[in-house]
């Protein structure tokens, strides 16, 4: 088994945390990983994406092949779009919903979550607002992969316990509020 993912956003928005936290989740499970990013124009709020593969069996190349992702997940909405041809037929698309408009011609937002809520499975969540709630907008990368966990082969202490290890260096209240942030996204995906 092998669950192909691409994760993407604009620079800033901690894609390649989102990357490393999922990748270092996979590895303490034993799991292969391969991974791949693309950092653009990052430090201008350009696009950055990683292609992330992980699974029990060998995976041969970084790059998630066209029309086989199991899971886009996305820190801002229109980025989520720019992949849809990497997504296989029954993928899931899980997005933050506030908009980076880095650009001036940046598409109705109604258009985009409109395209979004096509896809079936799509969850589009207010990540900036669940995260604020659980102490910084910062950590909305976390509440992300709480929603998306229920979607990846790992277990959610192994995810808890990258998310620790990650941000151990930063002081104890930072590693709180990402797991504060990441299980607001579990609730969100699982209320009960």
């Amino acid at each position: 088994m092998i669950c192909n993912m691409i994760l993407c956003g604009v620079g800033g928005q901690g894609v390649l945390s989102l990357a490393a936290i999922i990748a270092k989740a996979s590895l303490s499970a034993h799991l292969n990983v391969r991974q791949s990013e693309v950092h653009g124009m990052s430090q201008r709020g350009g696009e950055v994406s990683s292609h992330l593969r992980i699974g029990d069996e060998e995976i041969v190349g970084d790059l998630v092949p066209s029309g086989t992702a199991d899971l886009i997940i996305s820190m801002e909405p229109m980025e989520s779009l720019r992949y849809l041809n990497y997504l296989k037929p029954n993928g899931i698309v899980i997005t933050a919903s506030e908009p980076v408009k880095n650009i001036s011609n940046y598409p109705d937002v109604n258009a985009v979550y409109a395209k979004i809520a096509e896809i079936p499975g799509s969850i589009c969540l207010e990540a900036e607002s669940l995260a604020e709630a659980a102490g910084s907008r910062r950590a909305s990368n976390m509440v992300l992969i709480g929603a998306a966990s229920s979607f990846l082969p790992l277990e959610t202490d192994g995810l808890q316990n990258a998310i620790r290890e990650t941000f151990a260096s930063k002081g104890e209240s930072i590693v709180e509020t990402n797991l504060k942030a990441f299980d607001a996204g579990r609730r969100f995906q699982n209320p009960n």
